[in-house]
This record gives C-alpha cells, sequence and structure tokens, in this order.
C-alpha cells in the first residue's frame, strides 16, 4: 500500500534556478494529502498529473507567503472543475482571515464545503485523525508561528499464512488478521500466532519546514521512516540562519541521526546555491541515508526507493 511524498517545490522564499515555492503531496493508501502551498503549487499538481479534486485535505504550516500564496488558487480551480467533496484545510488560525477575504471580495460562492482548521502550535498537538493515518503537530522554531506535521499510519491486520488460509472459514478470517484466535465448531481454539504473520510496521513521515535548530524536536520525531526538513543554508552561514530562523545542511542532518530517522529529505534551499548537492555533500557527513528534494520527484515513505 502507498505512502509516498510528492515534493513540488524545494526552493526557499526567493522562487530560482527551476525551483518553485514549498509544496508537496503526500499519499498515504490512496489518501491524498497537501502539505504547504505555495505560488504555483495547482500548475505543478498538474504537471504531476494528480486530480486535484481528490486531494482531501490541505495542511499549511505558517503564513509566510511561499507556504501559502497558491492555496487560493488551488481553492478557486477545485470550484471550476465541480468538486462537491468537503476540503479541509488545517493551518494557522490568520489563515482563515485570509481565505474568506479572498471569496468574499471576489464574490466567489464554492460548491463545496470548505472547513477550516486552526492547528495548535504544540508538539504531539493532534491535527487530525481516521483509519488511515494520525497527524500531529511539531512546535518548530520561526519568525511566525510554524507548525511541523508527523504522519503516522494506522496499524494494519496481520497477515493470514498463505498454507493455513484454507483452514479458516471466511466468516472468521476478518477477526483472525485482527489478532483473535480461531474457535472451529467442534469447540477446538487453533491460536492465532498459527494462523498469521506479524502485520507490516507503522511508517511514518515527518515534515519539519521552515525552522532554526530545534533539538526538542527529537523525541516526537524518534524513528520516523523520512524526514523532511529544511536546509537553507551551508554551515558557513549558521549565523545567517540563526538570524533568519532557518537551519544548515549540518543540523537538518544532526537532527535526523538523533532521532534515529530512516532516511533524511533536504529541501527549502536558498537561491544562492546553484547545485543543492553542496548541502547533501555537508549533511552526509553527519547523516548517510539524505536525499536532496526535486521538483516533480516521489520518495517512498519506508522504502529506499525513489522515483520520478
Amino acid at each position: 500500500m502507498r505512502f509516498e511524498v510528492t515534493t513540488l517545490g524545494t526552493g526557499a522564499a526567493l522562487p530560482a534556478r527551476g525551483r518553485f515555492p514549498s509544496a508537496q503531496l503526500l499519499n498515504v493508501r490512496e489518501r491524498l494529502f497537501l502539505i504547504d502551498c505555495g505560488e504555483g503549487t495547482q500548475e505543478r499538481l498538474r504537471m504531476a498529473g494528480v486530480n486535484m479534486n481528490r486531494i482531501a485535505r490541505v495542511l499549511i504550516t505558517h503564513m509566510h507567503g511561499d507556504h501559502f500564496l497558491g492555496l487560493m488558487g488551488v481553492i478557486s480551480s477545485m470550484h471550476l472543475l465541480g468538486r462537491t467533496a468537503p476540503l479541509h484545510v488545517h493551518g494557522p488560525a490568520d489563515l482563515r482571515e485570509v481565505i474568506e477575504l479572498q471569496l468574499r471580495v471576489s464574490k466567489t460562492f464554492l460548491r463545496f464545503p470548505l472547513h477550516i482548521h486552526a492547528v495548535e502550535h504544540r508538539s504531539g498537538a493532534p491535527v487530525f485523525g481516521d483509519e488511515v493515518v494520525t497527524v500531529t503537530g511539531l512546535a518548530l522554531r520561526h519568525r511566525v508561528e510554524s507548525t511541523g506535521f508527523l504522519f503516522r499510519e494506522a496499524p494494519q491486520p496481520r497477515h493470514l499464512i498463505k498454507e493455513k488460509v484454507g483452514l479458516i472459514p471466511h466468516y472468521a478470517r476478518s477477526a483472525v488478521k485482527e489478532g483473535q484466535d480461531l474457535v472451529l465448531p467442534d469447540g477446538t481454539v487453533v491460536p492465532n500466532a498459527e494462523l498469521t504473520a506479524p502485520a507490516d510496521p507503522q511508517r511514518a513521515y515527518a515534515y519539519c519546514s521552515d525552522t532554526a535548530y530545534a533539538p526538542e524536536l527529537v523525541p516526537f520525531l524518534k524513528g520516523v521512516d523520512l524526514l523532511y526538513h529544511e536546509a537553507t543554508f551551508l554551515e558557513e552561514l549558521a549565523a545567517r540562519a540563526k538570524e533568519t530562523m532557518h537551519s544548515t545542511a549540518r543540523q537538518a542532518a544532526t537532527m535526523a541521526r538523533d532521532a534515529e530517522a530512516g532516511q533524511l529529505l533536504l529541501g527549502h534551499f536558498s537561491s544562492r546555491y546553484k547545485d543543492p548537492e553542496v548541502l547533501r555533500e555537508e549533511a552526509v557527513q553527519v547523516f548517510p541515508h539524505t536525499m536532496l528534494a526535486q521538483e516533480g520527484c516521489t520518495f517512498q515513505v519506508g522504502r529506499s526507493a525513489v522515483h520520478a
């Protein structure tokens, strides 16, 4: 079952060198989530062949333009494309005012219900959850209130052992997959462990957008399969990173190492870097399993594979 992220925009505040403002599309078992929505996101979605009306929720980290200025365009296009399903938007409290103002002055009356939810700026605070995934907040450090997101896959059922499937009546298979022992018609009890194999481990993805180095997040990131962390600068500009409340590639790698993450995905590159490979080279000295986000590339959560 899919758990993958497509990076639609990898640049910092100023779009440059073919890199666009922040935006990602997360697919968790065919549920689509848009994370941040910089200018031009809807064009990037179209280039990626994504049906925007399949997106169930949008999550905005903070109120800097390179993370939300594309949102009204996406909402408007969903409306023009005939969307009728509800859309849930999660973000800072001020986001509601911005969206409602644009709808009001343009006299736009959406065809679909729009639900706007204020996100609590606290690590571990619940954002939403269903039978597929739970999402909690990550209190990032930035010049304005900025909240990252931790996506954790819901538990999956145990696997039926192929050779034992024929022993299990159809009506009992769901219960056995959920961990129950099998009780046969004659009263014989077959232990669940003889019929099933362990479920696949729950996968987790963390999105740490604009933030200064924040080691207090490590306990909340512990063991994530894939950590996306901003890497705006090289370590030689650590003073600039501190001033602007951003991170260096080395600091991002330190976070991944200390959190014992499976892999690190760097993004939010300053326009000063023609080739962001220099950022990866710095990071791998601390955390070898580091990749660079690229426009339109898809990265698996819980696996090493990556495909364009």
